[in-house]
């Protein structure tokens, strides 16, 4: 006898819901006495406004926070018209484009088309800029050293 279709669904939902908490639990334990493993979603990740720059937002996927020790990920978004002004930092940069096609700078008069699976190095103390003309939005991965200057004080473990 096969249960109701309700039965079923209320079985799938104590299901997920106790996975969820098994889930937490799981992420709770160290696997070899280290550092914890981290499994997150971008979209439980606060989207943050990205300051001086323009209509453009940051999600800190992976940080000190989290228990990261040497490097941090960010998840950008810069929709169109947005930018990010030519800048630069003491420390390095590894970019992947996910989605859109932005134009990235390094003196503001060349700039240099990037698409999805395009990837960058920044060396440290380059200037670089960023832009977005196209009209779904440009979006990358932005991988930077752990270092106390690079990232904000909240994405450091209380």
């Amino acid at each position: 006898m096969k249960p109701s279709t309700s039965l079923r669904n209320d079985i799938i939902l104590f299901t997920i819901l106790i996975s969820q908490e098994a889930f937490k639990y799981f992420l709770a334990q160290r696997l070899d006495g280290g550092t914890k493993m981290y499994i997150g979603h971008i979209d439980d990740t606060p989207e943050k406004e990205v300051p001086n720059a323009k209509e453009t937002t940051i999600r800190w996927l992976i940080s000190p926070k989290v228990g990261a020790k040497n490097f941090a990920m960010r998840y950008f978004v810069i929709k169109k018209g947005g930018e990010i002004p030519i800048h630069q930092h003491d420390w390095e940069h590894e970019i992947f484009v996910v989605k859109g096609e932005g134009y990235l700078t390094k003196d503001g008069k060349n700039w240099f088309k990037v698409v999805p699976g395009s990837y960058i190095y920044i060396p440290p103390n380059e200037p670089h800029g960023y832009k977005n003309e196209d009209s779904e939005s440009f979006e990358f991965i932005c991988i930077i050293p752990a270092k106390k200057e690079a990232i904000p004080e909240d994405e450091w473990a209380e």
